[in-house]
């Protein structure tokens, strides 16, 4: 090959090389990073456009129908139970109030469905309820074949009740006991692992629901009762002498209690979530019901504050398809976490139940809401 040939060569050898890496930027002395790479900087990434809002699935469904259809508990005092003036009353029943505030900007936009413990697995996967909020313990199972579960609301634990004249003061007292219990529970499944393990031998008495299983007990058919010690302490109350009646110290469980989904609907999971999130973080920034509109039109609040109530980047409301104000609607019409949680069990109430592990995260207890940005 002649010189003037291989120069040729070599020539179109390098305008190839070029062409297929393309242009290069160079990059600032000390910076490294290339031009064209994704390493866009928080406020970058934060300040990206949210998606739009659904037009179909669950979220769309609610708004054209204008309703909320929420499956719940009708029998248990403190968490829902149907009031001496016909009404839906309780915690639980506060959590839908709280999504229809959110979602229809009307907080008795509500059809209570009583949903038995049996029913609740068909309940959510036939989409017959929007939300399930039925003192319902997140397991695997249930997360894999029934629905999605939104953060836990209530943290509880199983425990054993007796009557006082029984002298019963632990499990190990039982052995050889008659003892109620719902079917179709993570009750029924504890009973049967604990005391296994425990080599305590016993008689199961299992009932459809509450109201058989209670009864049961309080006429002397079994000699314990088991279920949430929350159920427990609520079920206590109703009956005749409550005095005559002890929740054992034993704990058999955990059992996490919260609103669950139908399947297959990321952006009404991101609802549910977000609602119950909100009434976490409302608590721990000092947002109530009586002061939510003033601190909603005030500009000396916090960033966190301003966002979270639609003042600041209503564009987090949008992209869930709420209105920029929903956590101002939503504190307005039923509170924060705190104020539900003492209204239906906390001090004042026949409950007077502590916060323990439902205290914020802030005063030692398990409630934490991610950022709101």
């Amino acid at each position: 090959m002649s010189r003037s040939l291989l120069s040729i060569a070599t020539l179109l050898i390098l305008a190839l090389v070029v062409t297929a890496c393309g242009e290069v930027t160079p990059t600032p002395s000390g910076s490294g990073v290339a031009s064209g790479t994704a390493a866009a900087s928080t406020e970058e990434s934060e300040a990206a456009t949210p998606a739009p809002p659904p037009t179909e699935g669950r979220l769309a469904l609610v708004q054209d129908r204008g309703n909320l259809i929420c499956g719940v508990n009708d029998g248990l005092p403190g968490f829902g139970f149907v009031n001496e003036d016909g009404e839906n009353e309780g915690f639980d029943i506060d959590f839908c109030h709280a999504i229809a505030a959110a979602v229809l900007g009307d907080p008795d936009a509500v059809e209570f469905r009583p949903v038995s413990a049996d029913g609740r697995p068909t309940a959510l996967q036939s989409g017959e309820v929007d939300v399930l909020i039925r003192n319902t313990t997140w397991t695997v199972t249930r997360d894999s074949s029934w629905g999605l579960f939104a953060p836990t609301t209530f943290y509880d634990g199983q425990g054993m009740m007796v009557r006082t004249a029984d002298g019963i003061e632990e499990l190990a007292d039982l052995d050889g006991a008659t003892i109620c219990v719902q079917t179709g529970t993570t009750t029924e499944l504890n009973l049967a692992d604990v005391f296994a393990a425990e080599g305590i031998d016993f008689t199961p008495l299992p009932f459809g629901d509450d109201t058989q299983t209670y009864q049961a007990y309080a006429d002397g058919q079994c000699d314990a009762v088991t279920s949430d010690r929350s159920q427990l302490l609520a079920q206590r109350t109703a009956l005749s002498n409550p005095d005559d009646h002890v929740i054992l110290d034993a704990v058999m469980s955990k059992e996490p209690l919260g609103p669950v989904v139908p399947l297959g609907d990321d952006a009404w999971f991101n609802v549910v979530k977000w609602v119950v999130y909100a009434t976490f973080e409302a608590e721990e920034q000092g947002i109530t019901q009586d002061n939510v509109a003033d601190m909603a039109g005030a500009t000396d609040t916090s960033p966190v504050v301003q966002r979270l109530l639609g003042a600041a980047n209503p564009e987090l409301g949008e992209g869930l398809g709420l209105e920029p104000d929903w956590v101002v609607t939503m504190i307005s019409a039923v509170g924060n976490y705190g104020e539900i949680y003492d209204r239906h069990l906390g001090p004042g109430t026949a409950f007077e139940l502590e916060r323990g592990p439902n205290a914020l995260w802030t005063e030692g207890g398990l409630l934490y809401a991610p950022p709101y940005r």
